[in-house]
């Protein structure tokens, strides 16, 4: 089997983070791996494997027929016809299977916020998708769309996973005190929802007893990120809430934390909460996309509503307060639910079996 993993971009982020992931376990277990990024490289470059091939295509227009040969002639060389395409990057995908018809595509949505939007926000998705032979979603609610919005009749659902086997580099040393780190990763834009763990840090007064805040993710240096910025300022929270921007040392960074928050509205599988788990990090988590079916609550961790006021307040309060027992039980939990369901090997080997029905496909 020999296929490509496209993804537009190498900025730290779930989708990207899984074209990596997907691209470095199929290298030791097909004859062919690699990963193609149209647009941007980013902090995920230095993730990728010797053993996986790289291309990065610098794409610079919309339509770009001097990239899109050259991802020909890097498919015939490598002889390549199965082409694993994330999120956006289907466009190039399609434009690539118009002029070599013999190209199979595979496409991957991660993005949760889909099922709140129409027909018409996806107007192009609904057009290519003619083109698609597979479909795989990282949750059930984008399953369902899937099958209910686009013209590819094969569709299913296939979890994200994380590498349980990790190099532990140790590059980011948080601020604050031992025992008292909150940690949420994730990059610093909609709808991660991060003025929300802000508001209810304050609203606690966390400070005074000498928690703190650590944000981890890309920053865009746009107005989401300043009323952030702005909002730490207004509150006297320099010395409390601390901004790293994109980091790759995530485990080192987790070995760090007493409890990893989650806040979007909305959501698709995000993987930093297999992350948490696999940390050993008790876990905080809003309810969207996926997340409300890998967390139960008082189980494996704590759930709120991100939409209801006060939710987030109230469960981060009282997991600050609760016993250490029950904390070590709540990661427990959740490092066993990982291992089991959402490992490398587990979750590979499922796709491989897509994989192998999309070549048997006529």
């Amino acid at each position: 089997m020999r296929v490509v993993q496209i993804i537009d971009s190498l900025e730290a982020g779930g989708a990207e983070q899984m074209a990596v992931n997907y691209a470095n376990a199929l290298s030791e277990r097909v004859a062919f791996s690699g990963l193609i990024v149209t647009r941007r490289e980013g902090a995920l470059l230095q993730q990728i494997d010797p053993k996986t091939s790289y291309l990065f295509l610098k794409k610079k227009k919309i339509i770009d027929i001097k990239v899109v040969l050259q991802l020909k002639n890097y498919l015939k060389k490598n002889n390549v016809c199965l082409i694993h395409a994330h999120s956006s990057s289907f466009f190039i995908a399609v434009l690539l299977k118009i002029i070599s018809p013999g190209i199979k595509i595979i496409w991957h949505d991660h993005l949760g916020k889909r099922v709140t939007q129409t027909k018409k926000n996806n107007r192009i998705l609904i057009l290519f998708s003619s083109f698609f032979n597979s479909i795989v979603t990282v949750n059930p609610q984008l399953l369902d769309w899937n099958k209910k919005h686009l013209l590819c009749s094969d569709v299913s659902f296939l979890p994200n996973f994380v590498k349980t086997k990790i190099e532990f580099q140790k590059l980011t040393f948080l601020k604050g005190t031992d025992l008292k780190r909150i940690v949420c990763i994730a990059n610093l834009k909609e709808p991660k929802n991060h003025i929300a763990i802000l508001k209810a840090f304050l609203n606690l007064n966390l400070k005074d007893s000498d928690w703190t805040l650590h944000l981890i993710g890309h920053d865009y240096f746009d107005d989401y990120s300043e009323n952030l910025k702005k909002f730490i300022k207004e509150h006297s929270l320099e010395n409390h809430i601390y901004l790293y921007g994109s980091r790759n040392d995530v485990a080192h960074i987790l070995s760090q934390a007493a409890i990893g928050v989650l806040a979007s509205t909305q959501e698709g599988f995000p993987v930093v909460l297999l992350e948490y788990g696999l940390a050993n990090v008790p876990v905080l988590s809003t309810n969207a996309g996926y997340c409300s079916l890998l967390i139960k609550n008082h189980f494996n961790g704590l759930l709120f509503d991100p939409n209801k006021k006060g939710e987030l307040e109230n469960q981060l309060h009282y997991l600050l307060l609760c016993d250490e027992e029950e904390k070590k039980l709540y990661s427990k939990n959740m490092k066993q639910i990982v291992m089991e369901s959402y490992s490398e090997e587990t979750v590979v080997q499922k796709l491989i079996k897509v994989y192998k029905n999309c070549q048997n496909e006529k």
